[in-house]
Formats: C-alpha cells, sequence, structure tokens
C-alpha cells in the first residue's frame, strides 16, 4: 500500500528523518520499492541524466508525465512526488493544468514546483484544487540561468528572504519544502520555524529528511561527484565491468552455452531439412 502524506507527516512529529531519492523510470522504481525509501521525486533533473541536456530548461510537461507513470508502475510503496517543469506554471491556471496531467496522466501524489513568495498565488490555487504542493527554495534549477549553479542564502539579506519564503509557501498551504544548496544553519532556521518537513540537499543534517539524485549516489557517472552527495555504491564501474565481460565471453566463443539456448528435436531437424532439400 502506498505511503501517504498524512504517514509522513506524522513520521517526522515523531522525530523520524525522511529518505527521498529521485527515480525515473519502472525499472529504477522496481528497485527503490524494494528499499526502505520513504518518497521518490520524478525530478525534472532526469533532463541531465536521463535526456543529456546541460539543464532542466528544456525537459518538458510531457517529457513529465512520461517518466512519472513509469515510476508509478514499478513502485506500490513510496509516495510519488512530480517536477512542475520549466514555465509550466507561471499562472494558477497554467499551473493547474500541468498538475492535472502529473496527477491524472502521471499518477503521482503531490507535485513540486519551485520558488518562494512570488509562487503563493499558485500553490494556493492547486491547493484549493486538491493537489498537495511541495515547495523548492534555495538553488532552483529551473532558475540557473538567472542565478547560476551556487550555494543561496550565504547574505543576511538573502537569508531572511529563504525564510520569508518557506513561512510563504507553509502558509500557502505546502505540505513540505525542499532546501538545496544553502548553509547548514540557514537549512536548521528554517526547518525550527517552519510546521510543514523540510527536505535538504546540500542543506545540512539539519532538515526533517533528505534527497539525492539516483545517479549522483549510485555512482552511474564516474567522471562527476558533486560535493552535496555521497557515491553509496559504484554502480556505473560495475556495469562498465560487466559489459567487458560480457564481451570477453562472446569473443571468446565462451557465450551462449546449451544453457543459454533451447533446442528442436533432431527428427525436426531432418524433416525440415528433407522439406528445404524438396523444394530445391
Amino acid at each position: 500500500m502506498r505511503t501517504t502524506l498524512q504517514q509522513l507527516t506524522q513520521r517526522v512529529a515523531a522525530g523520524e528523518r525522511l529518505v527521498m531519492v529521485t527515480c525515473y523510470d519502472y525499472t529504477s522504481a522496481r528497485l527503490v520499492d524494494r528499499s526502505q525509501i520513504d518518497l521518490v521525486l520524478v525530478g525534472d533533473s532526469l533532463g541531465m541524466v536521463m535526456l543529456g541536456h546541460e539543464s532542466t530548461v528544456p525537459v518538458t510537461l510531457d517529457d513529465m508525465v512520461r517518466a512519472a507513470a513509469s515510476v508509478v508502475r514499478g513502485s506500490r510503496r513510496p509516495l510519488v512526488v512530480g517536477d512542475l517543469p520549466f514555465l509550466s506554471y507561471t499562472t494558477p491556471a497554467a499551473a493547474l493544468a500541468a498538475a492535472h496531467r502529473l496527477l491524472a496522466e502521471g499518477g503521482v501524489q503531490s507535485v513540486k514546483l519551485e520558488g518562494g513568495a512570488q509562487m503563493v498565488p499558485q500553490v494556493e490555487s492547486l491547493v484549493r484544487a486538491g493537489v498537495p504542493v511541495m515547495g523548492h527554495l534555495g538553488f532552483t534549477p529551473q532558475s540557473v540561468n538567472q542565478i547560476g549553479m551556487r550555494v543561496q542564502g550565504r547574505e543576511a539579506g538573502a537569508a531572511v528572504s529563504v525564510i520569508q519564503d518557506a513561512l510563504a509557501l507553509e502558509a500557502a498551504g505546502a505540505w513540505a519544502i525542499v532546501l538545496e544548496l544553502v548553509p547548514e544553519q540557514l537549512a536548521a532556521e528554517v526547518t525550527a520555524r517552519v510546521s510543514v518537513p523540510t527536505i535538504g540537499i546540500g542543506a545540512g543534517a539539519g532538515c526533517d529528511g533528505q534527497v539525492q539524485v539516483w545517479h549522483d549516489m549510485l555512482g552511474l557517472f564516474e567522471d562527476f561527484v558533486p560535493r552535496h552527495t555521497r557515491r553509496f555504491r559504484s554502480l556505473g564501474a560495475e556495469a562498465v565491468a560487466g559489459l567487458d565481460e560480457y564481451v570477453a565471453a562472446v569473443r571468446a566463443g565462451q557465450f551462449p552455452t546449451r544453457e543459454n539456448t533451447s533446442r528442436m528435436d533432431d527428427d525436426v531437424l531432418a524433416q525440415v531439412r528433407s522439406d528445404l532439400a524438396e523444394r530445391a
């Protein structure tokens, strides 16, 4: 049975930390389902790790809906959150239309959007319509062309803005807030001031939970390890080693073997050859 928002907020109230990971496809979702992960994010980061773009900006709503649907089909237990992609929620009406597709076609249980006080009308509209909303503050990837990829909220004024944005999102009805690339002291301050769960990525251990990108934490990209992650496994190296073993076995005539193939009866093969000879 799929985890609910109420169960997640109850766990936080009981002092339990939430654990979230990104997920973009059916196979990964099946693996997540076998773990103890609480919730998954079908993130627009799929633009970089799945589609090869340089940022999340090119990701479309169609991309998100398709990925979300595959994740939902592959999982039964974790709550699934889907990102609203770039420029799909510029107005409350647009946000409602995009969220409708993610819930109705993608099957997610919540949407996530980036931005603070300026997003209050969208959040309020979504919540009134029955759509659970997760906020996202600090470094907001969809604004990378405007703010650059760097830690946010180091200066006093910027830090105050992050706190005020968090309080505005909470008041508007957001049920949780992601804090990305902000100083750990600021993340802890936000967490202390809001009553909804905070989920950090590059924001220290003071949040109510953590989220990491699947490919980063499992080492699928050997040439890049973000500072805010830890490589819990090196699956990329394991995959390459497995592929090289496959190449060697095929070239050496060691694969496939009888155990990997099927056979027909010898009399059937004889009949085939006889039939072909007659037709010739």
